[in-house]
């Protein structure tokens, strides 16, 4: 293992933390995984092969040591609160089923996904998450687990983990809609 190679790694370590904490929402089990990350990596640096940027590799790591903490304390992240069981659809929708007020139009997608800023929107919108509903979305869609292993992870059954995923789909489009696309900045226009 070069000095090199261990100094990128350290280098990349407040960006691994940043990710497990918006995905754990706990600082002490985001550190354990981002800590266990980096030994993994400095472990067997060989493995890097240089097919991608390092920190694509380290994230592939760290997403498995995060499944790893969910794991571990599946009692302790499995608590539901109001807000989770707190249905928006009425917020959203008229009893036919169609929008109250359509949304703005959204632009180009591949366009938004290229701005910093949006990430670092999204990334507040994520954490404005119900507990539960956080963590759905997080393992559903960014550390990209089954349904089934969501469900025996949290405790919960097919029909709650689909509910709680669209509510916390629902709330993230009315941040994103509120917090960026509404009010698009200047820079992002």
């Amino acid at each position: 293992m070069t000095d090199a190679f261990a100094a990128a790694v350290q280098t990349l370590r407040p960006q691994l933390m940043r990710f497990a904490q918006a995905q754990l929402r706990n600082e002490a089990w985001a550190e354990d995984a981002v800590s266990e990350t980096v030994l993994a990596a400095l472990a067997k640096p060989q493995a890097f092969a240089g097919q991608s940027q390092l920190k694509t590799w380290l994230v592939g790591i760290l997403k498995h040591k995060l499944v790893d903490q969910i794991r571990r304390h599946s009692r302790e992240v499995s608590t539901t609160t109001d807000d989770d069981a707190q249905d928006i659809d009425g917020l959203l929708f008229r009893e036919d089923g169609a929008w109250r007020e359509a949304p703005a139009e959204w632009g180009d997608p591949e366009a938004t996904l290229g701005q910093r800023e949006f990430f670092e929107v999204l990334e507040l919108c994520m954490e404005t998450l119900p507990g539960v509903q956080g963590r759905i979305f997080m393992m559903r869609e960014w550390l990209e687990l089954d349904t089934p292993e969501i469900c025996k992870e949290l405790g919960i059954t097919t029909t709650n983990a689909w509910v709680l995923l669209h509510r916390a789909r629902l709330r993230l489009q009315m941040c994103l809609q509120e917090r960026w696309f509404g009010q698009r900045p200047a820079a992002a226009a």
